[in-house]
């Protein structure tokens, strides 16, 4: 089957879109100062105080969400699992981020992070189901 113009489409746009939140990975695992910067005291701390389980599933977030996208652009059909596994690590940090950190998340941002994490959300999910689509007509193999 020909590969569809909107696959390399949805592959890239959703590549660079989840570059972002590598990047923003990287910079903070790495403690880059500079990137840390521009954080507020509140953020840093949220940051340095987090525990491992949510830099793990913060982790599991961000790199399968690359690595789906990496495998829709290899017309994989491993991309909807890897969206899935994205989104699990997403609903995993934020039930830190939101519920169990002291500060929370809302308290340190506002409601700006609450909408950026639905966006995400949303994101994942529609790569999800994209995935799934292009599964069932035969384009991911």
């Amino acid at each position: 089957m020909k590969t569809p113009i909107h696959l390399w489409i949805v592959g890239l746009v959703s590549l660079l879109w989840n570059a972002g939140g590598a990047y923003d990975y990287v910079m903070s695992q790495m403690k880059n100062q500079a990137y840390l910067g521009m954080l507020t005291d509140a953020q840093r701390g949220f940051l340095e105080n987090a525990p491992a389980w949510f830099d793990a599933a913060w982790a599991v977030g961000v790199w399968f969400s690359i690595l789906g996208s990496l495998l829709l652009l290899a017309r994989s059909r491993l991309a909807r699992p890897a969206f899935g596994f994205s989104l699990l690590g997403l609903i995993v940090s934020s039930v830190y981020s939101f519920g169990l950190a002291k500060p929370t998340t809302l308290e340190i941002t506002g409601s700006f992070a609450l909408w950026f994490s639905t966006a995400i959300a949303v994101v994942l999910v529609l790569l999800w189901r994209y995935a799934r689509a292009m599964t069932r007509r035969g384009v991911l193999r």
